[in-house]
């Protein structure tokens, strides 16, 4: 069996805390059976080189499986998908199953005599290259904890040597969080590289839209389910997201053009900047004197999302392709290839192959999608319609584990015409409650609808299920009994999920049916704001700033940072809080005061009364003008319904 290749198949886990309530588990339906033996016959289980390079260069792993914060609390378990080991239960995808056996070695792994990865401790891999006096850190994870106990793993086993240098590949949480863990072992001036925009896109998707997407990353990454058979199976590119601390430490440097070379701690490194990718700011970049070259997560072991069901800035299918093609050039002839996630590739003919049909898998994505754009087909019908060609469908990297050409046509539709399909009659659609009640009523009350619902659960149509039930509970959120068949339904099509996300989603949509709401945030985005500079800090403020509270009031105050020795006036107006550098005429007040402590008064509940009779802060004009301002700002609800009215 494929699973002999590891003794144990070891994943990622977030806090053991958020594993207490255990979902309800459902027996896998007759349908749900025979749809996953089909799959399983249509899979490619002769080919087993992924088994080789994941198992490669092993080293070691940790003695304790659980990696834990300062107070004890655990934020990261390798030993939680322990459990994927012989053939796949009913419960999940055969092609999912083994996918998770594939990917869950964790530990320590030598990829080249210079180069070591440690995989499997979060979402993401961190990578340690040998520089001449100390260890080059490529993308140091999502928490400050597992990028620690990463550190100390390598310093164990190979060497204990100073980071002197740090590159994050990209813009997403999971590649810098971690960077505050390593700061101890930072040597003086180690340079931090990363590619053009990326603090801007870091603060933007974090931060910004942080409430929201974090919300939504609960569903995708599963955060709030027990690992199992009938529970997640990891998220695709990784087995889960660590809890623990985040961190933002601002680059050094930004690269901004393709061919830029470095040297970093005696090892020429040469970048590949690639915009509009997977991130909105990301890069590839090489070792050209090794022949190695990290694809960052352009490449990855699975398909990826072109707009992620959490939510994000939606990527460009075309200028992906692209800057696929762009990097077989770029890095023509490389014998080993590095990602961000997922394992390594080794042989140049592997490499040039992988690459390309990655790229194809992109291209023909984008290409069909506006294909049928252009004949008049929807997103909806696009994704109903287009499949990967066979020659693609066979390579385990392009199978749909973390994005589905599903969603991604439809994202692709999206990127070129937007949300509106061009039907009048979804110029202005009804909101789900009030769609829920009408739909309801024209189909003969709520008894009947479920009587259908019960109908089409029965014979395996669980698509048409959940629609019938979605309505159902959006006309009335107190209907049990719609609710739990709804869960049951999310249950089956979890099960046959060959996606680890919409497996995720199905089961904690159901999750929540069954008992309510358990949110948490993965993004780190609330940690986060207290490393904001003080412009991205105002386009918070602005995002929170609630128009009925401020009715029509106006203000204009200033604002003094001596620590940071910046000067800044904020104004609102019309409902609009806008900010500008500089102290301008026309304040009502202006207030004098250390930034961390404004952070402090606006997010942490400390008043700044204390700190201005003390003296440590100042106000001159109107006192009661900050006062106001922080009146007319809302509250975000990190635990808002949704599949519940």
């Amino acid at each position: 069996m494929l699973s002999s290749h590891f003794r144990r198949a070891l994943v990622a886990g977030v806090s053991l805390l958020l594993l207490a309530r255990p979902a309800l588990a459902d027996t896998p339906s007759e349908a749900t059976r025979k749809a996953n033996a089909a799959a399983l016959a249509e899979l490619p289980m002769a080919d087993t080189r992924d088994f080789d390079f994941a198992s490669r260069g092993f080293v070691a792993t940790l003695k304790d499986p659980v990696i834990r914060d300062a107070a004890g609390k655990p934020v990261w378990d390798t030993s939680a998908f322990a459990f994927a080991r012989g053939e796949a239960p009913a419960t999940v995808n055969p092609s999912l199953w083994r996918h998770a056996q594939v990917l869950g070695k964790a530990g320590l792994f030598k990829v080249t005599d210079r180069i070591w990865q440690v995989r499997g401790f979060d979402v993401a891999n961190i990578t340690f290259v040998r520089g001449d006096k100390g260890w080059i850190v490529i993308d140091p994870l999502t928490a400050t904890e597992t990028a620690a106990a990463a550190y100390n793993l390598i310093s164990e086993k190979v060497a204990k040597l100073p980071v002197t240098a740090m590159i994050y590949t990209h813009s997403h949480v999971d590649h810098f969080g971690g960077a505050g863990g390593l700061l101890a072992a930072m040597a003086k001036d180690a340079p931090i590289i990363a590619p053009a925009g990326f603090t801007r896109a870091a603060v933007s998707e974090n931060v910004i839209a942080g409430p929201a997407m974090g919300r939504r990353a609960g569903y995708q990454f599963g955060l709030s389910l027990p690992k199992g058979p009938e529970g997640s199976m990891g998220s695709g590119i990784g087995m889960g997201v660590a809890a623990g601390g985040r961190s933002l430490i601002p680059p050094t440097r930004e690269i901004s053009e393709t061919g830029t070379e470095l040297v970093l701690d005696g090892v020429r490194v040469r970048f590949q900047i690639t915009p509009g990718t997977e991130a909105p700011a990301e890069m590839n970049f090489g070792f050209p004197d090794w022949k190695v070259a990290d694809l960052a997560e352009n490449a990855n072991v699975s398909q990826h999302n072109i707009l992620t069901p959490r939510g994000a800035v939606i990527r460009d299918a075309k200028a992906w392709a692209q800057g696929l093609t762009e990097a077989m050039d770029f890095f023509a002839g490389s014998e080993v290839l590095i990602t961000s996630h997922g394992w390594p590739r080794f042989g140049a003919g592997e490499i040039a192959d992988y690459l390309g049909k990655h790229r194809d898998a992109y291209a023909y994505l984008h290409d069909q999608t506006v294909r049928l754009m252009n004949k008049g087909l929807t997103g909806p019908e696009i994704a109903a319609k287009l499949t990967l060609p066979p020659a693609l469908a066979q390579q385990w990297y392009d199978r749909p584990y973390y994005g589905s050409y599903s969603f991604n046509s439809r994202a692709v539709y999206q990127f070129y015409m937007g949300w509106y399909d061009g039907n009048p009659a979804h110029l202005a659609p009804l909101p789900p409650e009030e769609g829920g009640r009408r739909y309801v009523e024209a189909m003969g009350g709520a008894a009947r609808v479920r009587a259908l619902a019960e109908a089409a659960f029965a014979k395996g149509d669980y698509a048409w299920t959940a629609e019938l039930l979605n309505h159902v509970i959006f006309a009335d959120g107190a209907d049990a009994a719609a609710k739990a068949l709804l869960a049951r339904t999310y249950r089956q099509l979890a099960y046959q999920s060959e996606n680890a996300l919409w497996r995720n989603m199905y089961l904690t949509g159901a999750s929540e049916l069954d008992n309510g709401v358990a949110a948490t945030d993965p993004t780190g985005g609330a940690g986060l704001i207290s490393q904001l500079p003080p412009s991205d800090l105002f386009e918070v403020l602005a995002v929170r700033l609630d128009p009925a509270k401020a009715t029509d009031g106006s203000a204009s105050l200033g604002f003094v940072f001596p620590d940071k020795q910046q000067d800044w006036t904020v104004t609102i107006a019309n409902g609009v809080l806008v900010h500008r550098k500089g102290l301008r005429d026309g304040r009502q007040a202006t207030l004098t005061v250390r930034y961390s402590d404004l952070l402090a008064a606006l997010f942490a509940g400390q008043p700044l009364a204390a700190k201005v009779a003390s003296g440590e802060a100042t106000i001159e004009g109107d006192p009661t003008a900050f006062a106001r301002l922080v009146s007319w700002l809302d509250k975000p609800d990190p635990a808002f319904n949704i599949v519940t009215p």
